[in-house]
């Protein structure tokens, strides 16, 4: 390499990446997004397990699983296919809306 060539490569030699500064690693933002992944699949793992009971519920209200051959007792095999509403969010709905006031109050009796 000449001179000319040694002069023009040190000109440009500040233009270089600083290679350890090339890659910060800062762990801080994936623990925020795992934790917040982790409570939104909780949330939604919640709202399935309300909507399905919502769905027995009220199939067990309005008599839809009601076994044809013993009378007062309950189809199981119903109870898991029944589908007692038109959308799963109406169950979610009706579930997340009509919470009894009768189980808080017994609760805080009993435990007063």
């Amino acid at each position: 390499m000449n001179e000319k060539e040694g002069k023009l490569l040190k000109m440009y030699d500040g233009s270089l990446p600083v290679e350890e500064d090339l890659f910060e690693r800062s762990y801080v933002n994936h623990v925020a997004w795992t934790l917040a992944a982790i409570f939104g699949g909780l949330a939604i793992w919640l709202a399935i397990a309300l909507v399905n009971a919502e769905n027995q519920r009220n199939a067990l209200a309005t008599g839809m699983c009601a076994d044809p051959l013993f009378k007062g007792e309950i189809d199981r095999k119903c109870l898991v296919l029944v589908r007692s509403r038109e959308h799963w969010w109406q169950h979610l709905w009706y579930g997340m809306t009509h919470v009894r006031e009768t189980a808080v109050k017994d609760w805080r009796v009993h435990h007063q």
